[in-house]
């Protein structure tokens, strides 16, 4: 029997600590980056999500403001192993949901090449190519109209 999908923020400091490294297990890791590279300076400032099954966190992501107006989702990782379950799409419908309870307008993203399908399923459009990351990974800035 599968278990339950919890979508919700992490809130003891273990569970921040379990959010980080899925971060950085799902993101910085295969590339080689040092754990602690998965962390920005805007981390206090932003709106943290984790997919949890039972007390483990399988999914991340968060979503800051830029603008007045315009959201960003960023840090959105996967544990492999719980990949094609739909944990993406519920911690982005969540974080919509938190984007729109906060007023935003739309939400930005840097899609990397292998995720783009994915968030134009989501209702996603490509803006424009964006950066390379780690001097491989090609990005692509996207964007959604939030309806309020």
């Amino acid at each position: 029997m599968q278990q339950e999908i919890v979508i919700r923020s992490p809130e003891t400091e273990e569970e921040f600590t379990d959010y980080y490294h899925v971060r950085w297990q799902t993101l910085r890791a295969p590339w080689g980056e040092p754990e602690g590279s998965e962390k920005d300076d805007r981390e206090h400032e932003t709106f943290h999500l984790a997919a949890f099954i039972g007390n483990k966190i399988v999914g991340v992501g968060r979503i800051q403001k830029n603008t007045p107006t315009e959201s960003q989702i960023r840090y959105m990782g996967i544990l492999e192993k719980y990949r094609q379950m739909g944990i993406a799409r519920k911690i982005v419908e969540s974080l919509e949901n938190a984007a729109i309870e906060k007023g935003f307008d739309y939400i930005v993203l840097d899609a990397r090449q292998n995720a783009v399908g994915f968030y134009i399923s989501a209702g996603y459009e490509v803006i424009e190519e964006s950066y390379l990351l780690f001097d491989c990974i090609q990005h692509y800035r996207m964007q959604k109209f939030l309806k309020s």
